[in-house]
């Protein structure tokens, strides 16, 4: 049994059609076929129900299906970090989603460039779910989100929980006060979430949040970024909820109350590919946790 099979096995199985898998492989599919033959003869058990129409896998089947997808993301991520480690020259390729950037990322990566001249650092903002997908591509090296999700080729470290606030324009009735604001203060209130797309998002989180606290807003309406929704805000055309350092983004427009309730936190994940324990890793992650600590911020430290 070879890599090959493993990777023409998995693309049968998810595409459900022989001549769509082979077309995605970019070979004919009459030596599909044969491989997928010769790779039951060298199990001694068939993969595929015989005539199932859309194509079908038997029990041993879904059990190969499942333990054959994360081997090809290992070999994968051995292919990338090999071939990063085999370059003369040193970079780190760094994905964040938006609201990073009005928090401690552009000081951590100012501190890791300080530290590590030597490395040429790039930066690219993305949402977490295509961080994972570029992480998985090679395109990027460690990735700053906010969304939990399950993924055996990918390894998230929690750097914090970050405290939400409600962006509100200045003549709303809950635009001042004293203390925070609760979720039920919220009720009816036409509320702005973002990104539009892809899901699931920061957008998600926010919505599990009211659905899991009992709270029905107001019309909700999904725009694309974090800015937009900003400047609706600012137009009084709706509230927005937001992490903490979003209120760096000054505005004259828009003020912003703090979230008592217990779980109005969001989460900031480092993410990287499951394997990878490269020194630029090492040292980004040095990086936030010496800013985390200059700052007072609370966290909890782990090492790759």
């Amino acid at each position: 049994m070879e890599l090959r099979h493993l990777r023409y096995f998995v693309a049968v199985a998810e595409e459900k059609n022989f001549t769509r898998a082979a077309a995605r492989l970019h070979i004919a599919q009459p030596p599909l076929s044969r491989q997928m033959q010769q790779l039951e003869e060298t199990l001694g058990v068939a993969l595929i129900e015989k005539g199932s129409r859309p194509l079908r896998l038997t029990e041993a089947g879904e059990f190969f299906l499942a333990h054959a997808r994360p081997l090809l993301d290992q070999v994968r991520d051995l292919k990338a970090m090999t071939q990063r480690i085999g370059k003369l020259e040193r970079t780190l390729s760094i994905g964040f989603v938006a609201s990073t950037l009005y928090g401690e990322l552009p000081d951590v990566v100012h501190r890791y460039c300080e530290r590590h001249p030597e490395v040429d650092v790039t930066l690219h903002e993305m949402t977490t779910v295509e961080q994972i997908k570029a992480l998985k591509e090679g395109r990027i090296d460690v990735g700053f989100g906010r969304l939990k999700s399950e993924d055996p080729s990918i390894r998230r470290i929690l750097l914090r929980e970050e405290r939400l606030v409600v962006a509100l324009p200045p003549g709303h009735r809950l635009a001042h006060g004293e203390g925070g604001l609760r979720l039920a203060d919220l009720t009816h209130e036409t509320l702005l979430v973002y990104p539009k797309a892809p899901r699931p998002s920061f957008a998600d989180q926010v919505l599990a949040m009211f659905s899991d606290g009992n709270v029905t807003p107001g019309p909700v309406t999904e725009v694309r970024e974090l800015q937009i929704s900003m400047g609706l805000v600012a137009a009084g055309q709706g509230i927005s909820i937001v992490p903490e350092s979003v209120q760096a983004m000054h505005h004259r427009n828009v003020v912003y109350r703090k979230l008592d309730d217990r779980h109005a936190f969001s989460p900031i994940l480092f993410s990287m590919r499951h394997m990878d324990r490269s020194p630029e890793l090492e040292n980004i992650l040095a990086a936030v946790y010496s800013i985390y600590d200059e700052h007072g911020i609370a966290h909890v430290k782990e090492s790759l």
